[in-house]
């Protein structure tokens, strides 16, 4: 006799449908406060150092810093959901770090994973 099918749809990685979705949103969510934090910080940035401002506020860099701190936890955690190769981890890891690019990579790594995954 075999076990009753479970309702839950499975992924070719053996990871239920639904915890992927999640753990894809809670990548989405980071990559983008911690691009737009980034962004925050190199206005800061060109604030202290080519306008010569006196007291910019320097807590931006600090919210950044723990933002980019969870965002390396919730990518992590898809990769190891995704199965992702070690190189594409690292590199999807330090796109958080380039203005910009972690965005346009989390558009493009959604894109695939949702095709891949039929999310």
């Amino acid at each position: 006799m075999t076990a009753p099918e479970s309702p839950e749809a499975h992924t070719p990685a053996g990871v239920p449908s639904e915890t992927i979705r999640k753990a894809l949103l809670g990548y989405r969510v980071l990559a983008w406060t911690t691009g737009l934090w980034l962004i925050a910080l190199c206005y800061e940035m060109v604030l202290k150092y080519i306008v010569k401002v006196d007291d910019p506020p320097t807590w931006i860099g600090v919210v950044h810093g723990w933002v980019y701190f969870i965002y390396l936890l919730f990518t992590a955690n898809l990769a190891v959901k995704v199965r992702w190769p070690i190189a594409k981890t690292i590199g999807v890891l330090l796109a958080g770090t380039i203005p910009l690019l972690g965005i346009i990579v989390e558009q493009v790594q959604t894109r695939e994973l949702k095709t891949r995954f039929n999310l």
